[in-house]
């Protein structure tokens, strides 16, 4: 169980270096994507780092080092787990804007010019990230101190009526149906049509090139929408694969209608390692990133060679 823990807290310390490393190289903006794409990713990023502070500087950090320090006071503690779980869903969202975003980019042109802006990326993403932290703020009320010394209320756990109440069960199933489940099936969705799509305009523009300049001529335009299709695959497939388990364990508590807090240490087990796969999603952007598209990779070597070459410029103006 510890182990799980540990192995938690390892992966979303690894997490903020690298969505800090695609937010400084993607906002410089010389990757070779579109702006309107740039500012999903770069959102993706920032909510992914989000995500990752207040699990693991406000709240692991705390846990482990600070033990008694203001952080783990029921009030202040609180505040950090609403802040997680607005995180949480603001970075589930934006794949799933990114995904719509592409989804409008590749298969309807005449949209595109309107919806694939700069301004609409803005004005979509900070609605979103609006919309998801007020709709966080009733779980404020859902959480108790979990021990009370000397009058002092320390750390936070939900109510004991969370699971019975019908308020409190009602919102917990519209929480889990908002994210991950309905992300879920659009996602899929989406992704399906884009497949459609993309297998009926190749035949068809591979029957009119093939007629007018031969079998085996390059298409631009194909390469293109092939590299855009696997940075969305990659992005949006590691999405549903890292989160199938926390989905699976939701049917599980679901189905057999226990209690998270009457889990058994096998059941226990399960709980943390999807959450602790929920937590990876957050770190995985940034090697798709790194696999799928060569500027970032350049970029990337660029930064690695910078100190270098500085260094070596300044031994020579020195020696000089």
């Amino acid at each position: 169980m510890a182990c799980a823990v540990m192995k938690d807290g390892d992966t979303r310390v690894t997490g903020i270096a690298v969505n800090l490393l695609a937010i400084v190289i993607l906002s410089q903006g010389n990757c070779g994507l579109s702006t309107c794409t740039t500012r999903y990713l770069v959102a993706m990023a920032m909510t992914d780092l989000l995500f990752i502070i207040t699990g693991v500087l406000l709240w692991r950090v705390a846990f482990y080092y600070f033990l008694g320090s203001f952080l783990v006071t029921t009030p202040v503690c609180i505040v950090i787990v609403v802040m997680f779980r607005a995180a949480t869903e603001v970075s589930v969202w934006f794949t799933v804007t990114f995904t719509f975003v592409r989804f409008i980019a590749i298969c309807c042109q005449k949209l595109k010019t309107k919806y694939c802006t700069e301004k609409t990326a803005v004005v979509v993403l900070t609605t979103t990230s609006i919309l998801l932290c007020l709709k966080n703020v009733p779980f404020y009320f859902a959480y108790e101190p979990l021990w009370i010394i000397d009058n002092m209320p320390w750390f936070c756990a939900l109510k004991s009526n969370y699971y019975t109440d019908p308020g409190w069960v009602g919102l917990d199933w519209f929480d889990t149906v908002l994210t991950p489940l309905l992300p879920f099936a659009l996602i899929f969705l989406l992704n399906a049509l884009t497949v459609r799509h993309i297998l009926v305009a190749s035949r068809v523009r591979k029957g009119l090139r093939g007629r007018s300049k031969g079998e085996n001529c390059s298409d631009p335009e194909m390469e293109s929408r092939r590299k855009s299709i696997i940075l969305l695959f990659s992005i949006s497939g590691s999405f549903m694969l890292l989160w199938l388990v926390y989905v699976i364990h939701f049917f599980y508590y679901i189905i057999t209608g226990s209690e998270p807090r009457d889990y058994s240490d096998s059941e226990y087990m399960f709980q943390r390692l999807s959450y602790m796969l929920r937590a990876f999603s957050c770190c995985t952007n940034t090697f798709i990133y790194a696999v799928t598209q060569s500027k970032f990779r350049e970029q990337i070597r660029n930064m690695v060679k910078y100190p270098v070459t500085s260094i070596i410029q300044l031994m020579n103006k020195l020696s000089n």
